[in-house]
């Protein structure tokens, strides 16, 4: 059975890193190359999980881009935020959207995820749910959100051990999260 991770297991995935490792993982997340990069969407309040989500994802084999501290991006938003956001999304392979009970209350994620949609499509678009518990679904009150595989840990049909999976919940299907990320 396929579970969501939580807030505390991404908590300490990222406190498993240590703080100076943690703070480079973002750092070079926020100002790598965008070709073949994974755009990491998530909420400020997030912050504290970020580390833990990029180690899952690279620890998968991607290379994970994050905004937030992107030196391109202006100090406050603007018009210019927008366009480099939208070209920022474009010009990775695949969107990842940390989706938390936070996401909702954000200004910039569901924008993100709407024009992800609009220049990928859903095949290229997964949600990253972080719960409160494993199985605890409050983060996707957005009807919309049903749209979106997610990546999950546990086991699927398919596979004869626990992993790391791109989960479609309609079609009880899955993909493991490293072959997801390299677009297979």
């Amino acid at each position: 059975m396929a579970m969501y991770i939580t807030r505390d297991e991404l908590r300490s995935f990222a406190a498993d890193l240590g703080t100076v490792e943690a703070t480079r993982l973002r750092k070079v997340a926020a100002s790598r190359s965008l070709e073949g990069s994974i755009f990491l969407s998530h909420s400020s309040k997030d912050d504290d999980l970020v580390a833990g989500a990029i180690r899952v994802l690279e620890n998968h084999g991607a290379n994970v881009y994050v905004d937030e501290i992107d030196p391109e991006m202006p100090p406050y938003t603007t018009e210019e935020t927008a366009a480099l956001l939208k070209t920022r999304i474009r010009d990775t392979s695949r969107f990842v959207l940390l989706a938390s009970k936070n996401s909702k209350e954000s200004k910039w994620v569901p924008w993100e995820l709407g024009i992800a949609d609009g220049v990928k499509g859903v095949s290229k678009i997964a949600l990253f749910p972080a719960s409160d518990s494993s199985y605890d679904q409050t983060w996707a009150s957005w009807e919309y959100l049903g749209l979106y595989d997610r990546i999950v840990w546990g086991r699927h049909e398919n596979y004869q051990k626990e992993i790391w999976m791109v989960l479609n919940e309609k079609k009880n299907a899955a993909t493991e999260l490293s072959r997801w990320l390299k677009g297979y």
